[in-house]
């Protein structure tokens, strides 16, 4: 493709403006001209070779566009009757240079946006630029227009007409109708008319798209005044805000290439996710908010990065109030939709414009995203990061996973509520979901191989932090190793309860015997383990069943005291009341005496509490510790029933997920 530029006129009206230069370089701003800035466009867009007719001051005019040192070839014509010819023989005397290529075209005082133009670039037709939100001009050019069609261009058109701008891009095969038509005018002798004049009697040959700019500028210097205007618009264009937010832990191709359309709009503000947004919305951030952020404050073009604290744009858009948001064009439909809605809506409260551009599908990107994720996968980095979230986040969720199925769905689930994501932090695995999962009663009969058998299943297909049923920890001796297989695993925290014996399930209380361990003994269980770990990342949690027991608020509390003293990293406190009132006044009094120290909750019982209750009173970890294996039982005994009953499969498809979703939720790799 080629751009064709026409620098042949006088330029009369422009007084003292042109008595030493052609019009094409008259200062439009403190650092473009007119054709500084068209040169400088084109050479963004990809172009390389510049076809420009000249006349007035054509040495003047080469040596200027020569000492712009772009990245563009230049191939001068000089009209030699250029003060007696209109430039419908300018693009005659460089016909030779044009045959056989695309051709965009514009006169060389024409002054527009880098949105118009990269429209026109980008559009798959020939096309000129109109708009049908212009008023109609009485001496410039008009375009007639039949359903998106251009019939004829000209200053004399005022019926079916919009206002239009002489900037084309026309494809090779109508360039060559409409090129023949202007030689054959040329040659005839007719040489003072437009070589639109010719282009209106070839229109139904050359197929010429009306593409409308939308009111964005795109306008003809041919005066003073118009000079005036032209650079008062152009100004406000060039200090508008244009807003992008990312989440981005390393920037990519992609990132840099919507980066460059962004910035072409205005000023480009960039917002950043926060962490704990990053962390809600897909998986942990693998750098922090401060150097993501210092990552796109280096980019050029970029003005400012601000923090954005959540996945809804709507504070930050309604204090920048910038004039665009650019987004690709992945949120038209799917998941971050209702977002999209949300911006619409803010911006349509002050005029503000969504832009979208195609998302980029690069397989590159996808690797390198898998190359992400599986960093996150690895033990070292997913073996800190529950620690790193409670502090981050004040309270972390965490759902029960004994497969890899399970742990993919604790892993993928996600809901946008509020212009928030919420999905879950980490993943418990359950001795009592292990067990059942096996068709084994939950005494301790599935042993650490076989468990761990479990936490390889899961961590080979997610990436989030894993907490663990370490039930009563076994023998000290054992449990010194069972830390050191665990955190060389990669898993964040063991919970161990201070029970011995045969393990019954804690919700069975007093119904079935079941024997405290001593202080002292457990203590001993949690120094021994601390002493055995080898990194500060891994956390060992004391589980207190003195509630269970009935054994009273203040053995639990001085439990909670002796195990905290003893090395332990977090606190669990247990209940099998419907009535949290026994978990709230133990919290209100251990974060009287400790503000420090993680509480961890199972609301197995007590679950009409919600997450935010629970944040408010100091609890840090909320696991749902089987609710997986509650709702899976009951719909797989509910599907083998009634194929039983109906002796065929039809009557249960409507309970069954299909098989395609579930090839989406399992990863290839």
């Amino acid at each position: 493709m080629k751009a064709l530029i026409l620098n042949s006129g006088l330029g009369q009206r422009m007084g003292v403006l042109t008595s030493n230069q052609p019009k094409c370089m008259t200062e439009i701003s403190p650092t473009e001209t007119i054709l500084s800035r068209q040169l400088r466009l084109i050479a963004e867009a990809g172009l390389t070779e510049v076809v420009m007719t000249t006349g007035y001051f054509d040495e003047v005019l080469t040596h200027y566009c020569q000492s712009l040192a772009l990245p563009l070839k230049f191939t001068f014509v000089r009209n030699p009757l250029y003060d007696q010819t209109n430039y419908i023989y300018s693009i005659y005397c460089a016909r030779e240079s044009l045959l056989d290529d695309d051709i965009v075209l514009m006169h060389g005082d024409l002054v527009f946006e880098n949105r118009v133009f990269d429209a026109v670039i980008a559009d798959e037709e020939s096309c000129m630029a109109v708009d049908a939100e212009a008023p109609l001009p009485e001496k410039d050019f008009k375009a007639v227009v039949h359903n998106g069609r251009i019939s004829k261009i000209g200053i004399e058109f005022f019926d079916e007409a919009m206002a239009a701008q002489p900037l084309y891009k026309i494809r090779k095969k109508d360039w060559a109708v409409w090129l023949k038509r202007i030689v054959e005018y040329c040659e005839s002798g007719n040489r003072k008319c437009y070589a639109e004049n010719a282009f209106n009697e070839v229109s139904d040959e050359c197929c010429l798209k009306a593409l409308d700019v939308k009111g964005a500028l795109c306008a003809e210097i041919d005066t003073p005044d118009d000079l005036k205007v032209v650079s008062s618009k152009l100004h406000e264009i060039e200090n508008r805000w244009v807003y992008m937010c990312f989440s981005a832990d390393l920037i990519h191709s992609g990132h840099i290439a919507i980066i460059k359309k962004a910035r072409k709009l205005g000023r480009l503000v960039i917002g950043v996710l926060s962490d704990e947004a990053v962390a809600s919305y897909k998986r942990y951030p693998l750098i922090p908010f401060s150097e993501r952020a210092s990552l796109f404050a280096n980019i050029s073009g970029v003005a400012k990065v601000v923090e954005q604290k959540t996945l809804s744009y709507a504070d930050n858009l309604r204090q920048l109030r910038p004039s665009f948001v650019v987004h690709g064009d992945d949120w038209v439909t799917g998941f971050q939709r209702p977002i999209r809605d949300e911006v619409v809506g803010v911006l349509s409260e002050y005029g503000g414009q969504l832009v979208e551009f195609p998302y980029t599908n690069d397989e590159k990107l996808k690797e390198l995203d898998k190359q992400s994720r599986a960093q996150l996968a690895m033990p070292d980095m997913r073996r800190g990061r529950l620690r790193k979230l409670i502090g981050m986040k004040g309270l972390v969720t965490a759902l029960e996973a004994h497969s890899g199925i399970t742990g993919l769905i604790a892993e993928k689930t996600t809901v946008l509520q509020d212009g928030k994501t919420y999905q879950f932090d980490a993943m418990w695995i359950s001795s009592l979901c292990d067990s059942t999962a096996k068709g084994k009663p939950d005494i301790e009969l599935v042993d650490m191989t076989s468990r761990f058998r479990t936490i390889d299943d899961i961590m080979e297909v997610t990436t989030k932090p894993i907490i663990f049923d370490g039930d009563t920890g076994g023998l000290t001796e054992h449990f010194v190793y069972t830390v050191r297989s665990l955190e060389r695993m990669g898993v964040s925290m063991v919970i161990i309860e201070d029970k011995t014996g045969l393990k019954k399930n804690s919700l069975f209380g007093t119904e079935v015997k079941q024997t405290q361990d001593t202080i002292e003994n457990f203590c001993a269980k949690i120094a021994a383990g601390k002493k055995a770990q080898k990194t500060s990342d891994f956390m060992i949690c004391a589980r207190i069943e003195s509630l269970i027991l009935e054994r009273g608020m203040d053995d639990a509390l001085t439990r909670a005291r002796a195990y905290v003293d003893s090395g332990a990293d977090a606190i669990m406190i247990h209940s099998r009341k419907k009535d949290p009132a026994e978990i709230f006044e133990f919290v209100e009094r251990f974060r009287s005496e400790d503000t420090v120290t993680p509480i961890v909750v199972v609301p197995t019982s007590f679950n009409m509490v919600t997450e935010d209750e629970f944040k408010q009173r100091g609890v840090n970890v909320v696991i749902y510790a089987n609710q997986l294996t509650r709702t899976g039982f009951p719909a797989m005994q509910r599907a083998a029933r009634t194929i039983l009953e109906n002796h065929r499969a039809k009557e249960c498809d409507d309970m069954c997920m299909s098989i395609k979703d579930i090839i989406t939720l399992i990863p290839e790799e």
